[in-house]
């Protein structure tokens, strides 16, 4: 069969990645916007590889009960697939049934990559007496928009480089949609929307053009504040921070939650990959204003703001370096007595959606912590980091997942791991 050939297939689960699963003569389909346990056309896309093909769906002939109208109009299953804005797929699908479908993908990975399983919980965001938004929009905080060489602004077709103009922004705050319906740029790139907590959007420019040499936006360096457990977290407009409104706090209290009871406030603890210090703060405040831990964090501007968020603990500090060679270089050069107090300390680890891959998880079950605790924004990166754990003895008995990102595939995880 060739692109453009339509089928008629029925949908079995849910993958990695926000698409889902069909067979046709033994050959596994992915198609997006679908639901398991439906029927629908699709039209192939691509059949260059032996083991699977991809397709778009382009009618649902016998609906799932958990079928709704998309939350994001633009991107419903009548538009044409190649006019289709990526970012909500799963938008279709009833809230509560997209979080059960997305820990049954974390459990999936488990067994294929871990080699083992575990229970998963899946929860909502909340925070305190503020709880995310009863149908699962307005949460978004960062928005990135893309600019073509005509000037038109929006997100991309879903799987395409191409933009596509759009009057409604669902998932974004409020302040964030009306900010984007007015957006122009003069230069083909990228426009950064941030929304932090004093409420005022701010509006980046990254044009295609910028280099090395390029200097940096001044309001990509705008020093803007957020807060979370009733602390303020200083970092730039164009830096790092978690997207949903509520995420930031999420995970706080999760790691919080993690190491309440078993903090050794005397160990030595690591928050590596630790951005601006968000999770160190959360050792710091179960530990106490004494509490050892070492922010490392492989971007400059991040560890001075770092720096500046851990001051209130006489025993924090924050590191510039990549995550491998600051614990190669802690390996070579740590004394006996810090190595007896990382025995006794937390590790928490908030690496990339790629994971922390297989040198630093050695590198890491080496220097035997106490206690890890794995924060992930990607399950198949998690299970095949926690994979190598297991085989150093280090393993979790349970996964707690957190629905940070409704309508899309993501999800955010944390595990805990104990020798």
């Amino acid at each position: 069969m060739q692109p453009g050939d339509l089928l008629d297939l029925d949908i079995t689960a849910a993958a990695h990645g926000g698409v889902f699963v069909a067979r046709h003569e033994n050959r596994v389909v992915f198609v997006p916007d679908a639901i398991p346990g439906e029927r629908v056309r699709v039209t192939l896309t691509d059949t260059r590889k032996a083991s699977f093909w991809r397709g778009d769906v382009v009618e649902v002939l016998d609906a799932s009960p958990h079928r709704r109208p998309h939350v994001w109009s633009a991107a419903d299953v009548s538009v044409a697939p190649a006019d289709r804005p990526g970012g909500a797929d799963f938008g279709h699908i009833a809230l509560d049934h997209q979080r059960e479908l997305k820990a049954e993908v974390v459990r999936d990975a488990l067994r294929r990559f871990a080699r083992y399983e575990v229970p998963v919980t899946m929860e909502a965001a909340a925070a305190g007496e503020e709880q995310d938004a009863a149908d699962g929009t307005g949460w978004r905080t960062r928005v990135s928009l893309h600019v073509d060489g005509a000037g038109r602004v929006g997100p991309y077709a879903a799987r395409s480089h191409r933009v596509i103009p759009v009057d409604e922004h669902p998932l974004a705050t409020a302040a964030i949609a009306d900010a984007a319906r007015q957006a122009r740029s003069a230069a083909a790139g990228r426009l950064d929307f941030v929304h932090p907590a004093d409420g005022r959007v701010r509006v980046i420019p990254r044009p295609d053009a910028a280099t090395r040499r390029t200097p940096v936006d001044p309001a990509a360096r705008e020093v803007i504040d957020e807060r979370v457990g009733g602390r303020s977290f200083r970092l730039d407009a164009g830096g790092f921070w978690q997207v949903h409104r509520l995420a930031a706090a999420t995970l706080h209290d999760a790691v919080v939650s993690a190491t309440s009871g078993v903090l050794d406030p005397t160990a030595e603890h690591l928050d590596l990959y630790g951005g601006v210090g968000l999770l160190a703060a959360a050792l710091g405040s179960v530990g106490g204003e004494g509490t050892r831990v070492t922010s490392v964090e492989a971007d400059a501007r991040a560890t001075e703001h770092a720096g500046e968020n851990l001051a209130e603990w006489i025993g924090a500090r924050a590191e510039t370096s990549r995550v491998d060679r600051w614990l190669a270089a802690w390996d070579a050069g740590a004394s006996p007595a810090q190595r007896e107090r990382l025995s006794r300390g937390v590790v928490v680890l908030d690496p990339p959606r790629a994971g922390a891959g297989k040198e630093v998880v050695q590198r890491l079950v080496g220097l035997a912590p106490d206690r890890i605790v794995y924060v992930a924004c990607d399950p198949v990166a998690l299970a095949r980091d926690l994979g190598t754990f297991a085989e150093a003895g280090y393993r979790t008995d349970g996964i707690r997942a957190f629905d940070l990102f409704p309508h899309s595939h993501h999800v955010e995880a944390i595990a805990v791991l104990a020798r």
